[in-house]
């Protein structure tokens, strides 16, 4: 059995919240200068070059490369032979606290949806565990902002809808989000589970690296056809056109029950930021 003190929790939780919103992480970073070389719409191009000198500036001088520092999201997983010392979910908090005061990042949480009186601090995060086999904890830690939570869709398919239908859900999440997620977007996709399983496994596709394949060769010809679906849109970087709109879709499929096949879409904005650390 491992004990892990809960100030030691809160103390890294501080950290990954200044440098999640400080560093663009290394995939997303290599994404975008990928991007910057192949693509040929001239204002398109121009947009992907400032975005990494904004990178490179927010990196070098330790300032949010956005000045959305989003919603504290967290993926959790808890080693059974792991014991904390104190509350998991209070050192958590208290980290994003500290995280986002000593960090000056902007607090963006209310305390309540229709009075709107800011919590201060970005403070309750959003907190999913699990609890997995071992010795460690691992925590993600991936910033939402809401330019491009506020595109999230959900449909709740007939089974008859098929493979067809997954791929005509995700189109119309991004056809609907037009430029409002700031692309290039990042594109989390879940296939299957139930009404909160996808929409949670979609937000937690987003913080798979760039790059990643699904196993299933099935799932391998989905993201490919999205790729070259999205891209073809004109969307383009900013919104303002080119071939680059989406920098990689990454989907999770889930069991489902036989009566259902629910599609979750979360987009991320072109920063797509998320760290983990492992205890």
């Amino acid at each position: 059995m491992k004990t892990i003190n809960a100030t030691e929790i809160t103390k890294v939780v501080r950290q990954m919240c200044i440098d999640a919103n400080t560093i663009l992480p290394d995939d997303t970073y290599s994404s975008i200068c990928s991007a910057c070389k192949t693509e040929q719409h001239a204002v398109g191009k121009n947009i992907l070059e400032k975005l990494i000198v904004n990178a490179d500036i927010a990196k070098e001088e330790r300032i949010p490369i956005c000045q959305d520092t989003g919603y504290a999201v967290f993926f959790v997983e808890v080693g059974q032979e792991v014991y904390v010392d104190g509350n998991l979910t209070d050192a958590i908090n208290e980290g994003v606290r500290q995280g986002y005061i000593d960090g000056y990042l902007r607090k963006s949480v209310v305390s309540d949806p229709l009075e709107r009186t800011n919590t201060g601090d970005n403070t309750p995060a959003i907190i999913h565990y699990d609890i997995v086999a071992g010795d460690s904890l691992k925590i993600t830690f991936a910033p939402k902002g809401f330019g491009s939570e506020n595109m999230s869709k959900i449909e709740m398919l007939s089974p008859s809808a098929g493979y067809e239908g997954v791929v005509d859900v995700v189109m119309n999440a991004i056809h609907y989000a037009g430029p409002n997620p700031c692309p290039p977007m990042v594109v989390g996709v879940c296939v299957g589970g139930d009404f909160e399983q996808a929409a949670k496994l979609s937000k937690k596709a987003l913080t798979l690296p760039i790059g990643t394949v699904p196993e299933k060769p099935l799932y391998q010809k989905m993201q490919k056809e999205l790729m070259e679906k999205i891209n073809k849109t004109g969307i383009g970087p900013g919104g303002l056109g080119g071939e680059t709109t989406a920098l990689w879709v990454n989907i999770i499929d889930h069991p489902t029950h036989i009566a259902g096949l629910p599609v979750a879409v979360n987009i991320c904005c072109h920063v797509s930021r998320h760290i983990t650390k492992v205890l």
